[in-house]
């Protein structure tokens, strides 16, 4: 089924340092506060260990690691937003640390401007594009970009997926 450019998309906004990005709701599983996180020993400097989500262990990154900025520090409003990234036709569910939530907005496809010129201040290969609400401009993100297959199967050797009893 074709889009029309008056389709509205589904975005879940959330802040990383002061910027803020988007990323397909469809994508997001849940927002839930920070829980103690296990450090995981050998584990990508981006990882910053792991959790129990409803007796499941899931993996934590950094979400401005990611990006290439700074490690959050985590307070109040910090909050892991999990993502169920496509990768290889695999759904794998990863936790991402961000700054602060922020709200489900809907846009149409004529609202999306291209990829911002960002040069090497994030990298830009995350980023699919860029629209603005209430004079804020908001980066999106390709989700399923953020995390390749080889970062995958590095957190999933330090993360085997078991039940926690």
């Amino acid at each position: 089924m074709a889009q029309n450019e008056n389709t509205k998309n589904t975005f879940l906004t959330f802040r990383l340092g002061t910027e803020t990005f988007a990323a397909p709701i469809d994508k997001a599983v849940s927002i839930i506060e920070v829980p103690e996180i296990i450090k995981v020993p050998r584990s990508p400097s981006y990882m910053r260990g792991i959790i129990n989500v409803r007796g499941t262990v899931m993996p934590v990154v950094d979400a401005r690691m990611k990006f290439g900025m700074t490690p959050i520090e985590i307070k109040k409003r910090t909050v892991i937003v999990t993502f169920r990234v496509d990768i290889e036709n695999e759904k794998v569910d990863v936790g991402a640390l961000v700054d602060e939530p922020g709200a489900v907005v809907q846009i149409t496809k004529d609202q999306i401007m291209n990829r911002p010129d960002i040069g090497s201040k994030y990298k830009s290969e995350l980023i699919t594009g860029a629209f603005s609400i209430n004079g804020q401009f908001i980066m999106l993100v390709d989700i399923d970009k953020v995390f390749t297959m080889d970062e995958l199967t590095e957190i999933n050797q330090t993360t085997e997926p078991q039940e926690i009893k």
